[in-house]
């Protein structure tokens, strides 16, 4: 057992000796355990260098050695669902001396990505993806005649998404030679919430109970109704146990599922004691670095609000699909444990479920990462838009998010968002006017969203106060001399006072994107021959184009320059290093 995160190297003489996995399948079972030990101290070591996900590749370590060790990978698949847990995968599959360049400009990235490597057979990022693309790898290899094994490695935190239930629906429906493990630890980042995760618990304390290597009959039925068959559960990190299980479910022809457990952040004592603040960490700095005073974020304001509002108003229900720690609705959940809910990995169903609180009555406020808002859009529009519901949408994370890269980036909502009929959208400059938007929003009758970016921006201190701004009413900050106007939406007020201090240009805090303050832009278009926006978001169907729109339908005679993430996938860094790459690059 660990108990802290190594400064150095360790002496890894066995796991060095393993460049791929053909490497590993050549070595005697019984040197296994030895490997996992020093996989883990590497893995304990390479992450406290790089910062990143922690626990959750702790605990399958046994599983990667196994899996890797009974496959023929590469010409077998195997498929991580979400991917954060795919950092032991990467160490075993010629990656181990790029692992300090995790996370990094160039370096590897923190999830499984199929340019990176042909071990990686599928890109993953968002949770409950691997059943479904799992199943159609098996498949295309049967109609081409190919023999190989396809494995899912889903955690039971994913498995509440409705897409691995679709997944498993078709499964049934065909003789594919799929393999799913279900990592069983309790845990997606936080503690896992509903049905399924009460089922599985209260169920695996019965199989536990029974003899070892006895079948479970609970957990069973419910798999084994859809036409899978069934193992376990069996203890993860017990190399006697799983590699027969692991050989006898892959020797067999069509659905398998094999349901281990396992412990987020095994053999690192402090992880397995809190799994969720080990979830992922900061990498390690130096003792003579000074330490930064910890500034709160965004998301902290939002959830500061969030109480404050609650507190005055009994109507608002507070819901967040598994990110409660992520979008700060801690402290609200412990204030108000009736009017919160985590509804687990089920982007879909939270906003439905919104809808269908609005409609009872109660103001409800979804707070939710751009990119996992993605995963409810028919949601948005159907459930919500069209009925005018009261929906408030706390949308964090938006723009360009640094180390995770293009799979978690909050590029595309204010395109998708700002089709939508009655929608209103805002874009906060700083804390402050994340403040003001957050009541605008909520003291609205009907959808509204308020976006705002990861980390923290220029005003660190906000007054908190009940204050509501006009609907669609930008605000200008700087009357210019030189002929062109900024219009700024969102986090990057303080570069673009910087370019209009230095030019003598106009300065518009846009705030709104839907309603976009037309009455103000039709008053700068006579004066003004050009005009610059700039926005944390994809240039193409953003705030720019709704203004590009605008003055086209309105014959002006200017120019419009546009600067915004530009149409390629902006690949991992950080996120000063990606503003200033793409954003800022040219401005």
């Amino acid at each position: 057992m660990f108990t802290h995160i190594p400064t150095t190297r360790p002496d890894t003489p066995l796991l060095d000796s393993i460049d791929f996995p053909a490497d590993l399948r050549r070595l005697p079972e019984e040197q296994l355990v030895e490997i996992a030990q020093q996989l883990r101290a590497f893995l304990l070591y390479s992450v406290g260098q790089t910062g990143g996900h922690f626990g959750a590749g702790l605990g399958v370590v046994e599983l990667t050695i196994a899996l890797h060790y009974l496959l023929n990978t590469p010409k077998d698949h195997m498929v991580w669902d979400v991917g954060h847990q795919s950092y032991p995968h990467k160490i075993l599959t010629g990656r181990r001396e790029q692992m300090l360049s995790m996370r990094h400009k160039d370096g590897l990235a923190p999830f499984p990505r199929r340019e990176e490597s042909i071990y990686d057979d599928f890109g993953t990022g968002h949770s409950s993806t691997s059943i479904s693309a799992a199943l159609g790898m098996a498949v295309a290899d049967q109609l081409n005649g190919k023999e190989t094994k396809t494995v899912a490695i889903i955690g039971d935190g994913a498995l509440t998404a409705g897409m691995a239930f679709e997944a498993l629906n078709h499964a049934a429906h065909t003789n594919a030679n799929i393999l799913v493990v279900l990592n069983d630890n309790d845990m997606s980042i936080s503690r896992n919430e509903g049905g399924l995760a009460t089922y599985l618990a209260k169920n695996l304390k019965k199989d536990l109970k029974r003899t070892k290597g006895s079948r479970s009959e609970t957990t069973a039925a419910l798999f084994e109704a859809l036409a899978f068959e069934y193992r376990g559960p069996i203890d993860g990190h017990d190399f006697e146990v799983l590699l027969p299980a692991l050989k006898d479910a892959l020797h067999k022809p069509g659905p398998q599922f094999l349901h281990i457990t396992t412990q987020k952040g095994k053999g690192f004592q402090p992880a397995e004691a809190d799994p969720v603040g080990y979830h992922a960490i900061t990498k390690l700095e130096p003792i003579t670095t000074p330490k930064k005073t910890k500034q709160a974020t965004f998301a902290n304001h939002f959830g500061r609000w969030l109480l404050h509002t609650a507190q005055q108003d009994k109507r608002l229900i507070g819901i967040t699909p598994a990110m409660p720690e992520g979008s700060d609705l801690i402290a609200f959940s412990q204030a108000f444990p009736e009017r919160y809910f985590d509804v687990a990995i089920a982007e879909q169903h939270a906003l439905t479920f919104a809808a269908g609180l609005a409609c009872a009555g109660t103001k409800p406020v979804v707070a939710i990462y751009s990119t996992f808002l993605q995963r409810a859009y028919d949601q948005l529009i159907h459930d919500i838009a069209i009925q005018s519901l009261d929906v408030l949408l706390a949308v964090d994370r938006a723009g360009l998010v640094g180390e995770d890269g293009a799979t978690h980036a909050g590029c595309f909502d204010i395109a998708a968002l700002r089709c939508i009929p009655g929608m209103v959208i805002m874009t906060p400059a700083d804390e402050q006017e994340q403040w003001l938007m957050l009541n605008t929003g909520y003291q609205h009758k009907g959808p509204a969203a308020v976006r705002y970016p990861r980390g923290s921006g220029a005003c660190p201190t906000p007054i908190y106060n009940d204050e509501i701004l006009p609907i669609g009413k930008a605000r200008l900050l700087i009357s210019g001399r030189s002929g062109t106007a900024i219009l700024n939406f969102g986090p990057f007020l303080a570069e673009a006072k910087k370019l209009a201090d230095k030019e003598q240009h106009t300065l518009v805090d846009m705030r709104f994107v839907k309603p976009l303050d037309t009455e103000l832009l039709s008053i700068l278009m006579k004066t003004h021959q050009h005009f610059i926006s700039i926005e944390d978001h994809a240039v193409q169907g953003g705030a720019g184009s709704a203004v590009a729109e605008f003055v086209a339908q309105s014959n002006w005679q200017g120019t419009l320059k546009i600067h915004g993430i530009p149409d390629r996938w902006i690949e991992h860094a950080s996120r000063e290093a990606q503003c200033v790459d793409t954003i800022f690059k040219y401005l």
